[in-house]
């Protein structure tokens, strides 16, 4: 009988030591989503977790010495933005083809005084530009302008300046911004992950006169430099870049690239400085000598806007604020926050968080993709995947609570459909799905989007993304049919 205790004692041991090591090894050795799983489960069983419990909502932490607030939300898939001397801010959202405007917050509730849509009817548009009471704007195929009033507002008609630039493929976003020579620059991605490029504008930086005239390539090589800005200091640009995927979690590193007339950034050859395997043979001749990075970002995490910051003052001097978007493809996700880049006297960068926790253990809050700086010293920034605009400010240190769900209707996308026609659109969404190789990148890569779509769409806000997806996602040219057919599969997949 005693030997039986001791058994049972011995065998329940075991089994206890089990449960609570298991979580451990899934953790460190489990899929992403398995590993997610095991953190909360370890947080059950034994109090620990790798991200502290918060109340009443999710908290994002800013830097020591500033204070973050939702300053707008419910957006939509909000890009760019542009900023007024008297603090309005315009919005570019490319997937209604509208730009936003949000009044300045003259009556001091922590909120735009308005919110109006002032241009529609865009192809996608993404860039924004201010100069001369004029409003830019840089569609996926073209650049246009409008004219302002005296207190910033729309008037007269929108005129396209220049047209007929490709937008078709993978990174068909355009971002504009003048520069201290008075030029209109442009930024113009690839077409694909790794290629040859038969356009020579895509995977370029242009500028143009601020007329339309005068269109020339500044810099080539440039797989995807979604943003740019100058130093205050001495003029220098410096451009954000994309590296390329699919070549393991941690290369290629994305890039801050100095960026000089003439300059060649290695595209699609390099990554980096190093010699990529599928194109760094077929280099041509004559080609210019590529030019390596300022500044590394670890791989994927997937930089986009940066902005100089020109009214700070103590370590934020020399600084720039880079939103890093967060990677899609990496077994562990990273990235999702922005950071603050100082540079040192001896023309080091260093790197810093200064907008973060936007992804949680078990969790993503949001994706930054804009950065401005208002007169005041006021700092905005734009979340396309939460549809919100975040304002920092001097002030104690604050960590802001943020709702984790999405703002719209959350009951049964697919509530208005019989089974019958659930399972005659399933079939014919899966057959999209496989006919796109959807899976190629969707699966066993570490992408978010496709988990708790429910959570963040409704039948025709998913519907309407598959119109204008989200780069590095290509644009499909579904019919409505189609479109329709493919968001009750990846519904009901979800079910």
């Amino acid at each position: 009988m005693k030997r039986t205790l001791v058994f049972v004692f011995s065998a329940l041991l075991l089994c206890l030591i089990l449960i609570v090591a298991s979580p451990f090894v899934l953790i460190q050795f489990g899929s992403p989503g398995m590993a997610t799983a095991s953190r909360a489960l370890l947080h059950a069983a034994v109090g620990y977790s790798d991200a502290a419990p918060m109340d009443g909502g999710t908290d994002l932490a800013v830097a020591e010495g500033y204070r973050v607030d939702v300053y707008a939300s419910g957006l939509g898939n909000i890009r760019f933005l542009a900023i007024t001397s008297s603090g309005d801010l315009f919005v570019s959202r490319p997937r209604t083809g509208e730009v936003l405007r949000l009044a300045a917050d003259h009556n001091g509730d922590g909120l735009p005084d308005a919110q109006e849509v002032v241009l529609a009817g865009l192809t996608r548009p993404h860039g924004l530009a201010l100069r001369e009471n004029h409003l830019y704007v840089a569609e996926s195929n073209a650049i246009g302008r409008v004219a302002l009033d005296s207190d910033g507002r729309i008037q007269g008609d929108y005129q396209r300046l220049v047209s007929g630039f490709g937008d078709g493929g993978n990174h068909w976003t355009k971002t504009i911004a003048f520069g201290p020579d008075g030029w209109l620059y442009l930024s113009s991605g690839s077409t694909c992950n790794v290629c040859e490029e038969s356009d020579p504008q895509r995977a370029t930086i242009m500028r143009m006169q601020a007329d339309g005239s005068g269109l020339e390539i500044y810099a080539r090589g440039l797989r995807n430099s979604v943003g740019f800005d100058w130093t205050p200091w001495d003029q220098r640009l410096f451009a954000t870049d994309n590296g390329r995927d699919l070549l393991g979690d941690n290369f290629p590193p994305c890039e801050l690239n100095e960026v000089v007339k003439g300059g060649f950034y290695g595209w699609p050859y390099y990554n980096a400085d190093q010699l990529d395997p599928d194109f760094g043979e077929k280099i041509p001749q004559g080609l210019p000598q590529n030019r390596p990075p300022a500044h590394n970002f670890p791989a994927h995490n997937a930089p986009l806007g940066i902005r100089f910051l020109r009214h700070q003052d103590g370590p934020y001097a020399r600084s720039a604020l880079v939103a890093l978007h967060g990677s899609w493809n990496r077994s562990e996700p990273d990235g999702y926050k922005v950071v603050s880049l100082h540079w040192q006297q001896d023309g080091s960068i260093v790197q810093r968080d200064f907008l973060s926790n936007f992804l949680q253990a078990d969790s993503l809050l949001g994706r930054p993709v804009d950065v401005v700086e208002a007169a005041s010293g006021e700092i905005f920034i734009s979340d396309d995947y939460s549809g919100r605009v975040y304002r920092v400010h001097r002030g104690e240190a604050s960590r802001t609570a943020v709702n984790t769900r999405a703002e719209h209707d959350q009951t049964d996308p697919l509530r208005d459909y019989s089974q019958r026609d659930r399972e005659r659109l399933v079939a014919m969404g899966g057959s999209l799905y496989e006919r796109y190789a959807c899976a190629e990148c969707h699966e066993g890569k570490g992408l978010r989007p496709l988990q708790g779509l429910a959570e963040r769409y409704s039948a025709q806000s998913l519907m309407s993304f598959f119109i204008t997806p989200t780069p590095p996602m290509p644009q499909l040219n579904l019919n409505e049919a189609q479109r329709e057919a493919l968001m009750v599969y990846l519904f009901a997949a979800e079910k």
